[in-house]
């Protein structure tokens, strides 16, 4: 896709500006696909496997070209704001991105989000057997006909365990996004920082990062509950894990009073509010 194309496509009413900053990725469960620029962008590639192939000279090719596109785009947008981008001091930005980045790895909030991570792998390694893995897998071709009850089983415990992957990760590294974007080195804002720490609609960017990490906390407990329920006998060691999910929710939520209020484009707004 050239810059021209990517820039046409940043217009286009079909679109919902800015979805995809506060979205969770799981875009095969998402309702909003047709309304998102960075679905459109990625689904050029989605029938072309080479594309895909790390060891394929097409996958460099297209990665080049990436990389030169967002280049050329970022220089537009530079210059349609006045920006002059040598100007700035690349050392220097280093040096307080990595103070940045130290100040929040070492912040409690984050601390107990990246436990959470600790605690996931923790528990499949020692409860969730590899038999039992298999057999959440189990289609309803692999069991015997009239065992209907042990499929719809095997697929609600599938559907969990998804669930609680798929946020594993991503709550702490939205808990820390959010962190590292609230305040700057001194606790105070320079007046660009406060333009990139806030949205179009003068939201703060960071209350959106917390708030995708509350919904992914949300959904994980109630996938934790789900596999509670269809696991009886492993209740010993899944509720520890969600008494830290509810204290992690808590604390998020204090940290961020206003994270539950972010107005998501498309997810929070109603349809008059965003289709064109």
């Amino acid at each position: 896709m050239k810059t021209k194309d990517t820039l046409d496509l940043a217009d286009d009413p079909r679109f919902i500006p800015g979805i995809y900053n506060y979205c969770d990725r799981w875009c095969e469960r998402c309702s909003f696909t047709t309304r998102c620029m960075l679905y459109a962008m990625e689904e050029e590639d989605r029938d072309d496997p080479a594309a895909r192939d790390i060891n394929s000279e097409d996958f460099w090719n297209k990665l080049s070209s990436i990389f030169k596109e967002a280049h050329e785009m970022l220089e537009t947008m530079a210059a349609e704001r006045g920006i002059d981008l040598g100007a700035v001091d690349v050392e220097q930005a280093r040096e307080e991105g990595n103070r940045r980045k130290e100040k929040t790895k070492s912040n409690p909030l984050a601390r107990s989000a990246q436990h959470y991570v600790k605690l996931v792998n923790e528990w499949f390694d020692s409860e969730f057997t590899d038999s039992e893995q298999r057999d959440a897998g189990r289609t309803r071709g692999d069991l015997p006909i009239v065992d209907f009850d042990a499929e719809d089983r095997a697929s609600d415990i599938q559907d969990a365990v998804e669930v609680v992957r798929w946020y594993q990760f991503q709550i702490a590294v939205k808990i820390m996004r959010g962190l590292s974007r609230d305040v700057s080195e001194d606790g105070e804002h320079s007046p660009e920082e406060e333009d990139e720490a806030q949205t179009e609609n003068g939201q703060s960017d960071s209350d959106g990062s917390a708030k995708v990490a509350l919904i992914g906390i949300e959904r994980s407990i109630g996938a934790w509950a789900r596999l509670r329920e269809l696991l009886p006998e492993k209740s010993h060691s899944i509720m520890p894990i969600m008494l830290h999910l509810e204290q992690l929710l808590r604390a998020t939520e204090q940290a961020f009073p206003k994270a539950q209020s972010f107005v998501r484009p498309g997810f929070d707004e109603a349809p008059d509010q965003f289709v064109s």
